[in-house]
C-alpha cells in the first residue's frame, strides 16, 4: 500500500522564546515491510538539521533555533509503501528457548524493567495465568497479545505519558501507548524480549483500527509491540486493534519503551506556558477496490 503522511507539531508562545533545542523522530523506517520513497521536513522559523541514527536505529532529526520567536512550527511529509507482514508460525519455537543465554544476554535491555514497564506481582500473575500450560512461544505471545486487549478499554484522556503502568493495570483504561507498555511489561516479566514501536496507522480511528472509507484520514501518532519468536524473528502486534501489525502499519522507531522513540523533545529559554497542536494526516494511493474489498475480508476474519 502506498500511504502519504503529513506530521504537524505548532507550538504558540504569548512571548518569544528562544534557544530552542529539539529532536525529532518522525522518519518511516526503511525495512523489509516498508519502502521509504520520499521525506521532507520543514520548520518555520528556518533552521538548520542534523540528521543522524541513534543506537536503536531509528532516524533522528536535530535542530535548534538561536533567534527570538513567537511560534515553532515543525512538519514532516513521508511517502511510504508498504506490504503485509508475515505471522509468526507455531512451532518454531517452545518457551523454553527463551532460557537460551545468547538471547538473554543479546536481548538483555528488552527484558529489563525500565521508568515505563516496571511491573508489579499482580501483573506479572496475570501474565503467568495466561500463559500457564503453553509451551509454544507463538501461542504463548498470541495469547498474551489478545489478554491485554480483552482487558483494558481504550480511553483518550484516562491517562498521561509517564503514569506508572501499575496504576494502568489497577484502571485498566488507556491509549495505545498504555497498551503497548502494558503487553511490554507482562511479555518481559515472563522472560520474552519485547520492544515498544512508534509509528502511524491508517486507519478510521485509534480505537478499533478499522479500515477507513475514505482516503485521507487524520489521526494520531501509534504504538504497538514487537516481540521476539526465536527461529523467526520480531513479530509485531498491535495490542490496542484486533490485528497483526500489517501494510496498514508504518513503522517510525522502536526501543525499550517510549522514551526512546519519542516523536518530538525539546526544551527552551522562555514562558513555561505555550499552546501545542499535535495533527497526523494519513492518505491512500493507487487503492482499488478489489484491493479495498480483500483488506476488508481479511479484518473480518481476525
Amino acid at each position: 500500500m502506498r500511504l502519504e503522511i503529513r506530521y504537524v507539531n505548532r507550538f504558540v508562545y504569548p512571548t518569544p522564546a528562544r534557544e530552542s533545542h529539539n529532536v525529532l523522530r518522525a522518519c518511516p523506517a526503511d525495512d523489509g515491510t516498508q519502502r521509504l520513497l520520499d521525506f521532507d521536513l520543514s520548520i518555520d522559523p528556518t533552521a538548520r538539521v542534523l540528521t543522524y541514527v541513534d543506537s536503536w536505529g531509528t532516524r533522528v532529526d536535530a535542530f535548534g533555533i538561536r533567534a527570538p520567536h513567537e511560534r515553532l512550527l515543525v512538519t514532516a511529509e513521508a511517502v511510504v509503501e508498504t506490504s503485509a507482514r508475515p505471522a509468526a508460525p507455531r512451532g518454531v519455537a517452545g518457551r523454553s528457548d527463551y532460557a537460551d543465554p545468547e538471547i538473554r544476554l543479546d536481548l538483555g535491555q528488552y527484558l529489563r524493567r525500565t521508568g515505563h514497564t516496571a511491573w508489579d506481582s499482580a501483573i506479572e500473575t496475570f501474565a503467568r495465568d495466561v500463559c500457564e500450560g503453553i509451551d509454544d512461544a507463538t501461542d504463548a505471545v498470541a495469547a498474551l497479545d489478545g489478554a491485554v486487549r480483552d482487558a483494558m478499554t481504550y480511553t483518550p484522556g484516562a491517562t498521561e505519558v509517564g503514569v506508572d503502568i501499575t496504576n494502568v493495570w489497577a484502571t485498566r483504561q488507556g491509549v495505545c501507548q498504555d497498551f503497548a507498555h502494558l503487553a511490554i511489561a507482562m511479555y518481559r516479566s515472563l522472560g520474552i524480549p519485547a520492544r515498544y514501536v512508534s509509528g502511524y496507522i491508517y486507519a478510521s480511528d485509534l480505537s478499533g483500527g478499522d479500515l477507513p472509507d475514505q482516503a485521507e484520514v487524520e489521526i494520531e501518532t501509534h504504538a504497538w509491540v514487537e516481540v521476539l519468536v526465536p527461529g523467526f524473528g520480531w513479530w509485531g502486534l498491535d495490542p490496542t486493534n484486533p490485528q497483526d501489525v500489517g501494510e496498514r502499519h508504518v513503522k517510525i522507531g522502536h526501543g525499550r519503551d517510549y522514551d526512546d522513540v519519542m516523536p518530538l523533545r525539546g526544551v527552551y529559554h522562555g514562558p513555561s506556558e505555550h499552546t501545542l497542536s499535535v495533527g497526523v494526516q494519513i492518505s491512500r494511493e493507487g487503492l482499488t477496490r478489489r484491493e479495498l474489498d480483500r483488506m476488508q475480508q481479511a479484518q473480518a476474519q481476525q
